[in-house]
Order: structure tokens, then C-alpha cells, then sequence
């Protein structure tokens, strides 16, 4: 990353959608423009006799403009936030083998940073779906969305500070729905991380979801409520985890025609040196066209001990420490070209910081980012 003035900014994403901007045919004809495109990452499609079905290249690319501004400091950044590449292929009409790997074509050295998902998947119907090798452990509101269908920028810092971010971990999960109920359970390696599968020398986590969509019963798109419990061992080798030994998470997404809101109350229960915290997020947001949307977010995070609270990503390029409360005030204007396979997003975030302990963690400040997502 490198910092840059919000000028630069602004001429890098005008450059950026110049880049990326569809071609006449796409725009005279959306569905059949974009399709044409995205079609070109499926690689083979057998039929039902094919011992593969389907073969897919796979992977994102998500590029940010971001400005930080606080009564001390400012800094801007053009940064690629995630590249990702790799394949996926359904095989024999019920396994799905994919894997994905992470890179940095912004500083090259390394360019490989990591694999992502390298799992097997067994998935006879929708109420079953056994998974076994390194995916996703998804709990918390955001944690649970993958960063392809997010509609911030990016995840709220409730999720940022209790969730486990590296999100990708080695394990063995069984998830499925059905008249309305959905779960995934799973056990997952918190061993010492390496960018592949880690050492499996530390402890392991219990990762239980259970939910409920009341869409039906509420005649909405959607209206799915969820618990979320996770039980991590403690141990020092610990690094794919957070040093909390047990998180719940209450989360509810509720969509009806050209509307809707999000909510999340999390808390975790720290081991070590890490208090236990809690927080909660309000998300609304409303469809003004087809393809302009409207997102509201509040974020409050409250850690018992002083210093166990820790900024989002922009936030840190200015802000010193960690502090013990975090307030949030976020408003975004998402544009959508293709749905989430192709959008902007603009966003402008308020953000206040108390530090009990005052040494360097307080904060008042703000923030506007824009950003480019894009998926096959």
C-alpha cells in the first residue's frame, strides 16, 4: 500500500472504472452482455453422465481508494484488498473439489500470500453437505457474509474484532437447510497458522450455527435468524484464532421488496491477556433504483478491560493503540452493474475511540472509501 492524497484517489478509480467498464453491447443489453463475459469462466459443462459436471475458474478482485482524516493526522491509500484466483469443479453430480489461493499483485514480493479454500465437498441434497479440508468458518453477522456480497466495503468491526479473520481454516463441517431451518456445525484445527494448512499443534474450536428464516410466516424475501457459539481451546500456539474461548452471536437479516435491515449482537470471552468484549450493529438499507442502493450502519464495541478494542482497517494508519469503546457511523451509496458480481461502492464512516488507559488509543475521525468488487 502506499499513501496518496484524495486527489489521486479519485483519478485512480475514475481509471479503474474506465478499466472496467462494460461494452456497448453489455450496456444495450445488460443480462446478455454481462453473461457473455462472465461466461468465459466456465471452463467445461458435461451433462448428467459426465463424470464432470461442471469445471469453473474461481476467484475475486477488489480494489479500494480510501481517505482518513482525524483531528491530528490524515492519509490516503489506493489498495488492491483482495485478489483471489483458483478453480472449483462439480464431479460425479455431488462432490465439489475447490481450490483457491490469495495474491498480492500490488507488492509482488511475495505474490503468493496464501491458499484460501482447499476443500472437498460431498453435498447429496440441500439438507446435507459434509466439507472436509480449509473453508470457511463463518459466525457473526459479517462473518457469515462472504467479502463477495458484503453491502459495506467491508466487514463491520464488531466482526473485525470477535469474529476469527483469517476465516479459512482447516477442518471437517456438515451444514444444510430445509423448510426453513438452517445449520453448520463443524471442528476446525486453531492451531499455528502458515499460509497452506497451519501446524495442528495448538487447540481446536467447536463452531455451531443454528437459524430459522420466518420469511413465509412474515410474507419477505427473507427474515433469517441465527445463533452462532463457538468453543475455542485455549493454548498459546493458537493463530488462526483470537484469544477468546467462547463467543455467541444473535443475528437477524430481514429483506422485503426494495428494503431492509441487518442487526448482530456479539460478545466473546477472552483468555490470556484479551478482556471479554461485546458490541452490537444496526445495517438498514433501502433500494432507491434498480441498481442504487442506500446502506446505513451503526457499530458499538465495549471491551471490560482497558486496550482490547482495536481499530478497522483505515482507522489504524493514523490511529495509535487500541482503546475500550467503539462507536460507528457509516453511510454508503452502492451502484450495482451485475449484482455483487459487479459493483461501486462509496461510503463516508464517522468513527469515536475512548481510551480508558489514555495512552495513544483515543480517537475521533473521519473516513471516505470507494471501492471496486468484482467475482466469478
Amino acid at each position: 500500500m502506499f499513501r496518496t492524497s484524495p486527489f489521486l484517489a479519485t483519478a485512480l478509480i475514475a481509471l479503474a472504472l474506465m478499466g472496467f467498464g462494460s461494452p456497448a453491447s453489455a450496456r444495450e443489453d445488460k443480462e446478455s452482455g454481462y453473461d457473455q463475459v462472465w461466461a468465459i469462466a466456465n471452463l467445461y459443462t458435461g451433462d448428467d453422465d459426465s463424470f464432470f459436471q461442471t469445471i469453473d475458474l474461481s476467484g475475486r478482485l477488489q480494489l479500494d481508494l480510501a481517505y482518513v482524516k482525524s483531528q491530528d493526522d490524515d492519509a490516503g491509500e489506493f489498495n488492491v484488498r483482495r485478489f483471489r484466483f483458483g478453480f472449483k469443479t462439480v464431479f460425479l453430480e455431488d462432490f465439489t473439489l475447490h481450490v483457491e489461493g490469495e495474491f498480492n499483485p500490488q507488492e509482488i514480493e511475495p505474490l503468493y500470500t496464501r491458499i484460501t479454500d482447499a476443500y472437498l465437498a460431498w453435498a447429496p441434497g440441500k439438507a446435507v453437505k459434509l466439507t472436509l479440508g480449509k473453508h470457511s468458518a463463518g459466525f457473526t453477522l459479517d462473518g457469515l457474509t462472504s467479502s463477495k456480497r458484503l453491502l459495506t466495503i467491508d466487514r463491520n468491526n464488531l466482526t473485525q474484532n470477535i469474529w476469527f479473520t483469517e476465516e479459512y481454516i482447516p477442518g471437517i463441517s456438515v451444514k444444510g437447510e430445509g423448510k426453513g431451518l438452517v445449520y453448520h456445525v463443524g471442528l476446525f484445527s486453531s492451531g499455528d497458522k502458515d499460509p497452506e494448512f497451519g501446524d495442528f499443534k495448538g487447540g481446536k474450536f467447536i463452531l455451531i450455527n443454528v437459524g430459522h428464516d420466518f420469511a413465509d410466516r412474515l410474507g419477505a424475501k427473507e427474515a433469517l435468524l441465527r445463533f452462532n457459539y463457538i468453543d475455542n481451546e485455549p493454548d498459546p500456539e493458537n493463530g488462526f484464532t483470537k484469544l477468546l474461548e467462547r463467543i455467541w452471536s444473535l443475528n437477524f437479516k430481514f429483506e422485503d421488496d426494495g428494503w431492509g435491515f441487518r442487526t448482530d449482537i456479539s460478545a466473546g470471552y477472552g483468555y490470556e491477556d484479551q478482556s471479554d468484549m461485546w458490541g452490537y450493529v444496526l445495517m438498514p438499507f433501502y433500494e432507491l433504483t434498480d441498481s442504487l442502493e442506500l446502506v446505513g450502519r451503526y457499530t458499538h464495541i465495549h471491551s471490560d478491560e482497558e486496550n482490547d478494542v482495536q481499530f478497522a482497517r483505515y482507522e489504524r494508519s493514523i490511529a495509535g493503540g487500541k482503546g475500550d469503546r467503539y462507536d460507528e457511523a457509516y453511510l454508503g451509496l452502492n451502484y450495482y452493474w451485475y449484482g455483487h458480481k459487479l459493483k461501486l461502492q462509496n461510503a463516508i464512516q464517522y468513527v469515536d475511540m475512548k481510551d480508558k488507559a489514555d495512552d495513544g488509543g483515543a480517537y475521533t475521525g473521519w473516513s471516505w472509501t470507494t471501492a471496486i468488487r468484482i467475482y466469478w
